[in-house]
């Protein structure tokens, strides 16, 4: 086991393409840590260079204490689980994952104890005799895993390797993957685009845009504390609801206006984020999490400046919970950042609502106990108390006088 270590590591193209710029980040000994972002930002690229498949423009790779820039691939110790299995279709489950052993010249003995170990831990011991062909595609990823575990390397490096799995079984291999990640001990980077896969998985998540470092830090630390409005937007399913809005001053305290509408900010949110007194007059991004709304109708109550209401378009039944999509007159936040999430998202800034209509549509995660219908007015009642603020130029969230300062390790 050993630490993974980037410092102001980056990655230039001979066309002038900076895939990675200036990234600092450690991922501790024994620690799952998770490389997300969107499409292009990086993180890939991140970890090919760390697996020796990508040439380091700049800066240092450690594994260890070893630097590791010059170091050929079949010699940094490292074991690399693809999206795509990579398996021998010829080979039966044993033969593929003994390869690498037989490889190294390893004794025969060894490779048998270390394939039957590794097919027990992953549950395999049943199909040792079959080819891939044979097997679904969650018994695969655990023979490419089970290849992978018998190197007994320093860390593991994964590439998106759910990604060809249907929705459950990604579900299924997700607790697996951290629950053998745990059990081993071993340092492993965790490359996907899937957010709720790094939320759920990484002992520490790092968020990349663009090829530079946003912010690292534990799950609930981003979705509570966010650096900046990309990291906001970017973790959190349903996403976070970006509304462009204007801070004043009310009743001694503050209020947020939303188009024709108002809300009171919450004491406790403006004492914990002081830097909002400096806002008093000028515009923001508001951010507000689906969770973070629920019907009026249904809360004991709710003051009307706690209150928004909007015309039902959607609501989605999901059992336990209540996803209800309503139009607010509100105009919505149109920066880089959010063009960019939208983008990722598949959609565009007209969707969004910045045409001619100048409204938006959010998300609320409803009580299913909640009776609104499409095509009626809801008023939605806005827990205060935790909503998220950021600097409409920089993108930066509003906490203290001098706001976060960009990535936090």
């Amino acid at each position: 086991m050993a630490e993974v270590e980037f410092s102001d590591v980056a990655k230039v193209y001979p066309d002038g393409t900076r895939a990675v710029t200036d990234l600092t980040l450690e991922a501790r000994d024994g620690e799952f840590m998770v490389l997300v972002g969107p499409s292009g930002c990086g993180k890939t690229t991140a970890l090919r260079m760390v697996a020796g498949l990508e040439d380091i423009s700049e800066g240092e790779i450690k594994i260890g204490e070893r630097v590791v820039n010059q170091v050929p691939s079949r010699d940094r110790d490292i074991a690399m689980v693809f999206q795509s299995y990579a398996l021998y279709p010829h080979l039966t489950v044993y033969d593929n994952i003994a390869f690498s052993l037989r490889l190294r010249k390893e004794r025969k003995g060894e490779i048998d104890r270390r394939v039957r170990e590794a097919a027990r831990l992953l549950d395999l011991e049943p199909f040792l005799d079959r080819k891939p062909r044979a097997l679904s595609g969650g018994q695969r990823q655990r023979v490419a895993m089970g290849r992978a575990i018998v190197r007994q390397p320093a860390a593991f490096l994964m590439d998106e390797p759910l990604s060809n799995l249907d929705a459950k079984l990604r579900v299924q291999m997700r607790a697996e993957i951290s629950k053998l990640q745990r059990d081993l001990g071993v340092t492993t980077i965790y490359v996907t685009h899937d957010q709720v896969e790094a939320m759920t998985m990484g002992d520490r998540v790092a968020v990349m845009r663009r090829g530079a470092l946003q912010q690292v830090a534990p799950p609930q630390e981003l979705y509570d504390r966010p650096t900046n409005l990309f990291v906001g937007g970017f973790i959190g399913s349903p996403a976070m609801n970006l509304l462009d809005a204007t801070l004043e001053s009310a009743n001694g305290g503050l209020a947020a206006v939303l188009g024709d509408q108002k809300i009171r900010l919450g004491d406790e949110l403006v004492s914990s984020r002081p830097g909002l007194k400096e806002y008093d007059g000028r515009n923001v991004v508001i951010g507000i999490r689906p969770e973070q709304l629920e019907d009026a109708a249904l809360v004991r109550d709710v003051p009307d400046d706690s209150r928004l209401r909007g015309e039902v378009e959607l609501r989605e039944a999901l059992g336990s919970e209540l996803m209800v999509h309503f139009r607010l007159n509100v105009p919505p936040a149109i920066t880089e950042e959010v063009k960019e999430l939208a983008a990722d998202a598949g959609t565009t800034a007209e969707e969004l609502g910045g045409g001619a209509t100048r409204s938006t549509v959010i998300v609320g995660r409803f009580s299913p106990d909640s009776k609104v219908r499409a095509g009626e007015t809801a008023e939605v009642a806005v827990d205060t108390r935790s909503l998220h603020f950021f600097d409409t130029e920089t993108g930066t969230a509003i906490y203290d006088s001098q706001g976060t300062k960009g990535a936090t390790a």
